[in-house]
């Protein structure tokens, strides 16, 4: 890939619904330039600057023009328009729940609104996989439509990021289109044999326990747990979860026929496979499969970062001995993963050189 970036053009991105920069940070690690991220979330903005050296507007998407989005790029750059609108409206969770926001869902038609008036040469995406059969609004395909209305070829693949070396089990949505021609996404890296686990990832870091922080590091933090929720990890075998307890410390809930179904729930992780979806409550005993493989707590802040492919050096806050972690939760579970990030830059790379040698 090295090699591969003498001979590519300029290629700048301007990130909508940037978060505080996976997308943008895995795309600057393939050489892209990134010229600025726009979120409504305005904590962000540390961490995106920090770590990709572009600027962070603190702005709603339904206020940004055209001529805000091409202020910022290059005359004789290719123009990469990327975003990931929130999801939360398209998820399991909302499905389950019944929950609509017709605001949150309406921002994929502001997203097709500013490629209409920009169209830059290159549109991604990444979403959710349960957008595909959203019902109260056709989203996805109108936003598709938009696309193709305005000359674009477009690529929709459903992703499973262990198959890119993202160590867990998150499913994912990815829309590449483009206006010079096909766009494909890259083959899958990894397959069963040599997929990326929990053990490779986090395996090396210190031994902590609920409620402690390791000295030289103030984001490998764990929850405190509860006298009551410490039994329960205690009581937790390796890979298994609430299922096996006594009796006396099955909360009520997981005794109705409803929360049967809820398995994985104050589960412990697999060490020799892929983790559970890092969701924006990963650090949280009681909200999934976040229980450490042997110690007797749930993942720490650094472990969920590393989980979702933040390298060890990426800066999450000014100060970080001071960070809440249900923050940090937010953030990581919010994030796309860099690493798929840089899926998305090469599979642009390979279709931009494709049509540099026509």
């Amino acid at each position: 890939m090295g090699e591969q970036l003498n001979i590519l053009p300029n290629i700048e991105v301007v990130d909508l619904f940037c978060g505080i920069g996976g997308l943008s940070y895995g795309m600057k690690c393939k050489g892209f330039k990134i010229k600025a991220g726009y979120d409504l979330d305005g904590s962000c903005k540390y961490a995106y600057e920090a770590n990709t050296e572009a600027t962070f507007n603190y702005r709603d998407i339904k206020t940004v023009s055209s001529g805000d989005i091409n202020a910022n790029f290059s005359n004789n750059s290719i123009r990469v328009l990327a975003g990931c609108a929130p999801c939360q409206p398209f998820s399991s969770y909302a499905f389950k729940n019944k929950k609509k926001d017709p605001d949150k869902y309406d921002l994929l038609y502001e997203f097709g609104r500013l490629v209409r008036e920009v169209l830059p040469d290159i549109v991604t995406m990444e979403n959710v996989t349960q957008i595909l059969s959203f019902k109260e609004k056709p989203v996805l395909q109108d936003f598709i439509d938009c696309l193709s209305d305005c000359g674009y070829y477009v690529e929709v693949n459903k992703v499973f990021c262990p198959n890119y070396g993202i160590p867990q089990n998150r499913k994912r949505l990815v829309l590449l289109a483009s206006r010079l021609g096909e766009i494909k996404l890259i083959s899958p890296t990894h397959n069963k044999e040599n997929y990326v686990t929990v053990r490779d990832t986090i395996g090396d870091l210190p031994a902590i326990a609920s409620g402690e922080c390791d000295k030289n590091d103030p984001l490998h933090r764990a929850k405190d747990l509860t006298p009551l929720n410490l039994q329960r990890i205690q009581h937790t075998p390796y890979g298994g979860s609430w299922r096996d307890w006594p009796e006396h410390l099955v909360l009520r809930c997981h005794k109705t026929t409803g929360g049967k179904s809820f398995g994985s729930v104050y589960g412990r992780m697999i060490w020799d496979a892929p983790s559970p979806t890092m969701t924006t409550q990963c650090t949280g005993l009681g909200n999934g499969r976040f229980g450490h493989p042997i110690q007797n707590r749930a993942i720490s802040i650094r472990e969920a970062a590393l989980l979702q492919t933040f390298p060890r050096s990426y800066k999450f806050f000014p100060n970080e001995e001071s960070v809440a972690i249900t923050k940090a939760s937010r953030y990581i579970g919010n994030a796309v993963p860099p690493k798929l990030g840089e899926v998305i830059a090469e599979s642009i790379s390979n279709h931009l050189l494709c049509f540099k040698h026509q």
